[in-house]
């Protein structure tokens, strides 16, 4: 029974990623070409319940059209290989969980809020973007006079966001896999973590502290992430620590912020319990209380702040 539900969570967790990477085709469906008034047009043929849409790309050239069929057979593959995982969840005897409605409306509140909470993480990082620049980011992956390293990052935190906030996603356990995941997210396209969601194995210093965290060791980041989710406290608790526990450790060897802030919340949503978000104007005295936490001089405040930062679901 264990080795079932093992594969079972294994399975849905590639298809949550596969999912993920279909969601982020820019085009999905068929590419054709209509010629009117002499001038050649692109379209996108897609079959929509019980009948076939057409929409309007842009006008002819080779490089669109290029990228319309190669988006169109990556679509393909990745549909198959959805359909194959179902097959294999059926076989296993996987029945598709209703979710909790409160799990539903947090989904909802958290996808209404998005463009803000990857906005206050922007600045958390020190990524300096005015809101209509990250607005305009994350509608359009460009925006101008912002650095290509910072319009990557935005661009990652709302592939990280969507990832969190997919169905199969969020019923899926709060885990070192998770996190390893969200992280390589996190990181991806960035030149200096090209594995972005591999554990630390190299030495790190800390900007403005002199606390210099240990290499961590897999097995022991397992553990620990499992013993703060099996401990007897609150679920906003649990997720505060969850929180505090990755940016501590410094896992990975980038992006440990951002990603500890998007699987703590991972992991409150799932319960249905609201989100964490550091307002972008909190974020001076949420860096002291962190540096102070690092150097073991206050262990509570930056808990107490966090735990201020919550925004509950009523």
């Amino acid at each position: 029974m264990e080795t079932e539900l093992t594969k079972t969570q294994e399975l849905l967790k590639l298809k949550a990623e596969i999912q993920a990477r279909l969601n982020l085709l820019p085009y999905d469906g068929t590419p054709e070409v209509k010629e009117i008034s002499g001038k050649k047009y692109l379209y996108i043929r897609k079959r929509e319940l019980d009948r076939v849409t057409s929409r309007y790309v842009g006008e002819y050239n080779d490089d669109l059209y290029n990228l319309l069929v190669k988006n169109n057979v990556e679509s393909k593959e990745l549909k198959k290989k959805i359909r194959k995982i179902e097959s294999e969840l059926n076989k296993l005897g996987y029945i598709e969980s209703n979710l909790d409605s409160r799990v539903i409306l947090n989904l909802d509140f958290a996808r209404s809020n998005m463009k803000k909470i990857i906005y206050d993480q922007a600045v958390l990082e020190g990524i300096g973007t005015t809101f209509p620049d990250t607005e305009e980011i994350i509608e359009n992956g460009k925006a101008k006079n912002v650095d290509v390293e910072d319009v990557i990052k935005i661009v990652n935190l709302k592939h990280a966001w969507q990832f969190i906030l997919d169905k199969d996603v969020i019923l899926s356990r709060s885990d070192y896999y998770l996190a390893c995941y969200i992280a390589k997210l996190i990181n991806e396209g960035l030149l200096a973590t090209p594995d972005g969601g591999r554990i630390r194995m190299v030495p790190v210093t800390i900007g403005g502290s002199s606390y210099i965290p240990p290499i961590p060791i897999e097995s022991i980041v397992k553990e620990d992430i499992l013993k703060i989710l099996s401990m007897d406290i609150e679920d906003i608790d649990k997720a505060i620590e969850l929180c505090l526990y990755v940016m501590k450790t410094q896992i990975y060897n980038d992006g440990n912020k951002r990603t500890a802030v998007v699987f703590a919340n991972h992991y409150l949503i799932s319960k249905g319990q609201g989100l964490i978000v550091i307002d972008y104007k909190k974020v001076p005295e949420f860096k002291k209380l962190l540096v102070a936490y690092y150097e073991d001089k206050d262990l509570v405040s930056i808990k107490t702040f966090l735990k201020e930062c919550w925004m509950k679901m009523e």
